[in-house]
């Protein structure tokens, strides 16, 4: 594995550079020997991708900091606790990691350095709240607020999907039927209408989609997938998604939902921080990035550059006009009254109850709408593919 580091040397002054190394631990060792003092170490991201393996769900996230905080709060040093969970963890890719944060703080590596070597799967909130825990002496409180917010962010994430699980069911399901349509349906219809004078043109087009689909299916497919990887890289592409960005919380129907989840997630990410113990400063650089929005994350960092300079966090967030009232006034009573993490955490509440309500509501508005299009599609190629027989009856019986 590569290493990039960055540390002082006997001099006192800070050098970086790459190390080469089978594990964290020994890339400490290895630079420890060289005569220097690590002050960051980082895997590349090169290296990281090779090490592949089971996705790490926010579940899994949340019961490792539950376990891991009950453990350190029942005294179990951190090396012993960390062992303890790797044989109780069910997701190889987890256990790996946690087996390597336990091999980094035996060889001398400070807990949050271990947490950091091993981004993506512990996130900057993650590694944010284990320094913070960490200098504060209040690991397993800090923790256990990890673990509520992962909990939270689960529970988000899930009203979302369940908002959104009806409409991608009947949009594939309309794919189906269209194309079971085309290959077994159309052909009969065609059947019976050879010779019959000339095709309407959707009728004809519709024939000609259905003799590609058989007979060409070899080139047909290739151009679908083609077609689509274009589209989702144009969605990809910075002018769509900044587009997207700008406007996405005003989107009719699903705009609320998205501004609304936004806003939870970032009241509760800067209410987790900030009451583990780490500075507002800090606590806004990792919950704008971190709150899904790329309109909220550059407001924030604008607002951050205002903290910074002397202005309370509510008028600088107020400034951007990217934030509800309610939040700012809740920060503003937070600030005043020295409980910003309640407030916060009031706000994060209110909105995440508001996001379920709207999930809920969600599916029943878009049940019909769905519905209603899919009966518009099918029923659009049952009367194109009729359209030729009733004109042949016609011209039979004049």
């Amino acid at each position: 594995m590569d290493f990039t580091y960055e540390a002082l040397n006997r001099q006192g002054e800070s050098i970086t550079g790459k190390v080469v190394a089978n594990s964290t631990s020994e890339a400490y060792e290895k630079l420890r020997e060289a005569g220097v003092v690590v002050t960051s170490l980082k895997e590349n991201a090169a290296t990281k991708k090779k090490k592949g393996g089971k996705k790490v769900t926010l579940a899994d996230m949340s019961l490792f900091s539950r376990q891991l905080a009950a453990m350190i709060g029942a005294g179990i040093p951190v090396t012993q606790a960390m062992s303890t969970l790797v044989a109780q963890t069910t997701n190889p890719t987890l256990a790996n990691s946690i087996k390597e944060i336990a091999s980094d703080v035996e060889g001398g590596a400070a807990l949050s350095d271990a947490f950091s070597a091993q981004k993506p799967v512990f996130s900057d909130l993650f590694c944010s709240m284990i320094a913070a825990g960490e200098m504060g002496g209040m690991l397993d409180k800090t923790l256990l607020a990890m673990s509520n917010q992962l909990h939270k962010d689960k529970q988000l994430k899930d009203s979302v999907k369940s908002a959104t699980s009806y409409p991608k069911m009947v949009g594939g399901l309309a794919i189906v039927i269209v194309i079971f349509m085309l290959i077994f349906m159309v052909p009969t219809f065609q059947g019976m209408t050879e010779g019959a004078g000339d095709i309407n043109p959707i009728t004809q087009l519709i024939y000609n989609m259905s003799d590609a689909l058989r007979t060409k299916w070899y080139i047909v497919i290739p151009a679908i997938v083609a077609i689509i990887f274009i589209i989702v890289q144009v969605i990809k592409s910075p002018p769509v998604q900044h587009f997207w960005e700008n406007h996405k919380m005003n989107t009719p129907i699903v705009g609320e939902l998205i501004s609304k989840t936004i806003f939870a997630r970032f009241c509760r990410i800067f209410a987790t921080l900030v009451a583990g113990g780490v500075t507002a400063v800090k606590a806004l650089e990792t919950a704008g990035p971190t709150s899904g929005s790329k309109l909220v994350e550059d407001a924030v960092n604008k607002a951050i550059e205002d903290v910074e300079n002397g202005r309370t966090i509510h008028e600088a967030l107020d400034e951007s006009k990217v934030f509800p009232p309610m939040v700012i006034s809740m920060i503003a009573i937070g600030e005043e009254a020295g409980s910003l993490p309640t407030m916060l955490d009031k706000v994060a509440e209110f909105y995440e109850e508001d996001v379920d309500a709207i999930a809920k509501n969600l599916g029943s508005v878009l049940e019909p709408i769905m519905l209603v299009l899919l009966g518009s599609v099918v029923g659009f190629l049952i009367v194109a593919l009729y359209l030729p027989v009733f004109q042949a009856t016609t011209s039979y019986q004049a």
